[in-house]
Parts: structure tokens; C-alpha cells; sequence
């Protein structure tokens, strides 16, 4: 017989009745991770280039492994100021090879390091990480018509995070393969991959609605509406004297 209150594959409900996808169940900490993170689209720079360097970390580990240790991390590495790490030298790597908090690998503190001086070029050419990481952002029409645990399990890269990988390649980052830029993209709310029927799934397509898209002409100020969008593209760094308040 078939119990109409089990959740769909993927899915898990709470003693509340709230359904989550089954990967947060494991603890508290990565509970809150997926209802107030994971999906939900990111603006700010230093945040998106912790994530990209924590992705990189997660290489070939969980990444509840990491969460657990992202205090630790963010206090090894500057908070990830991507200014601070880029004047990271021999002793530092020294410091992090030697800091039991963190993943102790060498090849992957010394690309945060190379990746921080990449980012700096990045923002010097588009203004923003932001700017530059949402142009890979899919177009609707690409996408899966519904994120089921089936389709999800598919989904380990895409087009765009083919694309995206193979541009920051060129530009010198390391750890930013295919599949790690897919996570990237799927943390940093560039798709939502929350499954139909998650809590979280409209909450994280509200806050993705509310960000410009590309072609919006309508501009903001930085410090009131954090980026700015003009002439089909993501533009941000305006401040209040340039920026006329939308008519």
C-alpha cells in the first residue's frame, strides 16, 4: 500500500511537516546551511570568493567536512579579503600547512592564493566578481522543467558551468573544474536546484526574482540597492553622487 505522507524521493519532512532535501539532514548546522544559504543568489564579493575557494577544498571530500571547518577557514585566510590573500607569501603557506583547522593541503592553499590575485584582475575588468560569475547564469529555457531527485542526480555540470570553468582556466584560477563550478553555481543561487517540493525553494526564487537581470536599464545605487544594471549587463562600484535614483 502507498503512504500518502511520504515525502517524494529526495525530500525529507520534519517533525514540523517542513520538507527539506534529504542531503541537510545529516546535522543542524547543515540544516541551516540549506534553508538560509545554500540557493539563495549572492551579490557580494568576498562571499562568492569564499565559496569558490571552499569548492575547491571540498575537492574530493564532503562538503558537510567543510562546513564544519569554515570558521576556521575564514580565520586562516583574511575572512577571505581577496586583497589580503593575494599578498600571501611563503610564511603564510608555512601557517596554513601547519593550521589543524583547515584541509592541510598545500596545493590548494597555494591556489586560494594564485585564484585571489585572478580575482583581483577580474574585478579590475568587470568591476565585480559578481558581475563577472552572473553572466554564466542559465537561461530558463535550458533548465529542467522540475527539479526532481531524478534530475538533480543528473545534473553534476552544465553548459554554463562547462563554460565557465574552461573561461577562469584561461584567466590562470585552479580548482575550478566543471563539476566544482556546478556546486559553485548551485550554492551561490546562479540555479535552484532545491527540489520541487522543498520549503526552501520559493523562498530561494523570491530572493533570485529580486536581483537586476541583464537588459533591466533601471539604475541604483551601490550602497541602496548593492549593484547597479545598465545596457544589458551587470555593472556595480557606483556610488550615490553618479547614480540618479530610479524615475
Amino acid at each position: 500500500m502507498i503512504n500518502d505522507n511520504q515525502p517524494p524521493a529526495g525530500l525529507y519532512t520534519d517533525d514540523k511537516n517542513v520538507s527539506r532535501c534529504v542531503w541537510c539532514r545529516a546535522t543542524p548546522q547543515y540544516q541551516q546551511y540549506h534553508d538560509q544559504e545554500w540557493g539563495f543568489p549572492v551579490e557580494d564579493d568576498q562571499h562568492l570568493f569564499e565559496k569558490i575557494c571552499l569548492e575547491g577544498f571540498q575537492a574530493g571530500l564532503s562538503w558537510l567536512t567543510i562546513l564544519k571547518k569554515r570558521d576556521a577557514f575564514r580565520l586562516a585566510f583574511a575572512r577571505f579579503d581577496m586583497d589580503q590573500i593575494a599578498a600571501f607569501d611563503e610564511a603564510d603557506i608555512k601557517r596554513l600547512v601547519l593550521d589543524a583547522g583547515i584541509v592541510r593541503h598545500r596545493g590548494k592553499i597555494v591556489s586560494v592564493i594564485n585564484n585571489a590575485q585572478r580575482a583581483q584582475q577580474l574585478r579590475g575588468e568587470f568591476g565585480t566578481l559578481f558581475s563577472y560569475f552572473w553572466q554564466f547564469e542559465p537561461n530558463p529555457s535550458t533548465r529542467p522543467e522540475q527539479i526532481t531527485h531524478q534530475t538533480l542526480g543528473a545534473l553534476t555540470t552544465s553548459a554554463e558551468s562547462i563554460a565557465l570553468s574552461k573561461d577562469l582556466k584561461k584567466r590562470g584560477w585552479s580548482f575550478v573544474g566543471p563539476t566544482t563550478m556546478y556546486a559553485f553555481m548551485q550554492a551561490m543561487g546562479l540555479v535552484n536546484d532545491h527540489l520541487e517540493g522543498c520549503a526552501s525553494r520559493q523562498k530561494a526564487a523570491v530572493a533570485r526574482a529580486k536581483l537586476p537581470k541583464k537588459g533591466d536599464t533601471r539604475s541604483f545605487c551601490m550602497g541602496c540597492e548593492r549593484v547597479a544594471v545598465q545596457d544589458g549587463g551587470y555593472l556595480a562600484g557606483m556610488i550615490c553622487a553618479r547614480i540618479s535614483p530610479p524615475g
